[in-house]
């Protein structure tokens, strides 16, 4: 049944936003087979980009928000790739960056906001692998970028 999954989305008080265009010189998914592949996605929501750079525990919150705005962005171009995202079958891979301090090692639970999301909307089908790493600085000072490679019907 087409709309499931954005159905659940709404109870969530989420809705999928159109998908954010490039901004330099790439496409934002490619599709090989049955994968499609997502270019990073920033952590912004309603066009405001999401920044700060994490460093203590008390940023980790701040940052599984910024994740689950990179979730939200990824389903965005998911939609945009695939017309439905009940034609996900697998969210197979997220590659999380964190802009973190050269101390701050709290990238996974960072990246929590957007695997929870996922796994929310998709059910077992978006339990996936991942990393989740801290880089020096991200594109507009944002907090998070994701990438995903995920598997349709």
């Amino acid at each position: 049944m087409s709309g499931t999954v954005e159905a659940k989305l709404a109870t969530l008080g989420i809705t999928v936003p159109v998908a954010n265009p490039p901004v330099a010189n790439y496409v934002p998914t490619v599709i090989s087979g049955n994968q499609l592949w997502i270019s990073g996605q920033i952590s912004a929501a309603d066009g405001k980009p999401i920044a700060g750079k994490l460093a203590t525990a008390d940023d980790i919150a701040h940052g599984q928000t910024a994740a689950r705005a990179c979730a939200i962005n990824l389903m965005a171009q998911m939609k945009a790739a695939l017309g439905d995202l009940d034609r996900v079958k697998r969210i197979v891979k997220l590659v999380a960056f964190v802009n973190s301090a050269p101390d701050f090692t709290d990238q996974p639970k960072v990246v929590n906001g957007a695997s929870d999301l996922f796994v929310e909307a998709f059910g077992d089908a978006g339990r996936h692998a991942r990393s989740a790493v801290g880089v020096a600085a991200l594109p507009m000072n944002v907090s998070v970028e994701i990438d995903a490679v995920v598997e349709f019907v």
